[in-house]
């Protein structure tokens, strides 16, 4: 039996918070959760009302969305998270914004990427049965 899909519109993850808006409607609706990066790997994990035994997520127009979250957001993201981050990880968050900023390193599209593909084959947390799609 195929898993059930569900789909996230990149035309609407303009940002991260749009981003997380489109998992809030699609994903989860109706949940309540932390709305940052670690809280969108827990939803993955299940228990927030994600069909059970994984699910394809399909994220449309996912060219648009790797453009709008691509340097430019990271380095906001990473602005942000530097001015609240515990001090121990100031230096690493520093290092982080300093190589987004030259147009290095993982984007925030790269880091969600990740965390989906995490719960899928070959993943760290294959066992949730999250498979991801660009299209």
């Amino acid at each position: 039996m195929p898993k059930p899909v569900i789909e996230l519109d990149g035309e609407r993850t303009s940002s991260l918070e749009a981003f997380y808006d489109e998992v809030e409607a699609k994903l989860i609706p109706k949940a309540t959760w932390g709305r940052n990066l670690d809280a969108f790997n827990d939803i993955l994990r299940g228990g927030f009302g994600t069909p059970e035994g994984g699910f394809v997520l399909r994220w449309t127009r996912s060219v648009q969305a790797r453009q709008q979250l691509g340097y430019p957001a990271t380095v906001e993201y990473l602005e942000r998270k530097v001015k609240r981050c515990h001090p121990t990880a100031v230096a690493a968050v520093q290092a982080d914004l300093e190589a987004a900023r030259r147009g290095e390193g993982p984007t925030l599209f790269d880091v969600l990427v990740d965390i989906v593909r995490r719960h899928g084959r070959g993943g760290d947390e294959a066992r949730d049965g999250v498979e991801l799609e660009l299209a």
